[in-house]
């Protein structure tokens, strides 16, 4: 990682528990007085987050796949632009809960073979990948009877059901190959603390 700031993120399959295990690790960082911003996507700025809405929220049908891109590329852009790179600039460790890699998967593979267009407008609107990411990997039927349990307005992703998991895990799998040299896979079926020791001994081996 380069010596202004980090960028780490987590990825995974809805109900993988990434969202807490970035809130563990965001607290153990600054347990060891860094600078930590946690954010998250879709959203983490004012604008991306009211594009969070819109696409997490109401019925299945509400958009296309491409659509979906084009907005969460807009909200990726405003994240960045008022969030990420400030916070790099400024030294500090930006943990996020998603990042392009999952519109390379639930809208680049899971609603279709768009995945050559997630990649072309990651390069021209985004431009930079994390330092670091953690895959949270779990089963598709835990995972998804995780997210369905918590209830809420945002199970729009989830009314898909597990064939849509199934094969997002195998698609966050494959990118994981694919990507090898910043992704580190962790076994998420397990006691919480068992898959946050193994989270922060992946991170704090490659942060400087």
């Amino acid at each position: 990682m380069s010596g202004q700031g980090a960028f780490i993120s987590f990825e995974g399959i809805d109900g993988s528990g990434k969202s807490t295990q970035a809130r563990i690790l965001a607290d153990a960082l600054r347990g060891q007085g860094r600078d930590v911003v946690l954010t998250r996507e879709p959203g983490g700025s004012p604008g991306a987050e009211e594009i969070r809405r819109l696409v997490l929220e109401g019925d299945r049908d509400r958009w296309s796949a491409e659509t979906e891109i084009l907005l969460f590329t807009a909200a990726r852009r405003d994240h960045l632009e008022r969030v990420i790179v400030p916070a790099l600039a400024a030294g500090r460790v930006v943990i996020c809960d998603r990042f392009a890699d999952s519109t390379r998967m639930y809208q680049g593979l899971g609603r279709g073979d768009l995945r050559a267009v997630v990649d072309q407008l990651h390069a021209l609107m985004i431009g930079r990948e994390p330092d670091l990411t953690i895959l949270v990997d779990i089963d598709p039927a835990v995972g998804l009877g995780r997210a369905l349990s918590r209830g809420g307005a945002e199970a729009r992703f989830e009314s898909f059901g597990e064939g849509l998991q199934s094969r997002m895990r195998a698609g966050f799998l494959a990118l994981a190959a694919e990507f090898s040299g910043r992704f580190v896979v962790i076994e998420g079926g397990r006691a919480v603390a068992e898959v946050a020791a193994d989270v922060l001994r992946a991170v704090t081996a490659r942060l400087p």
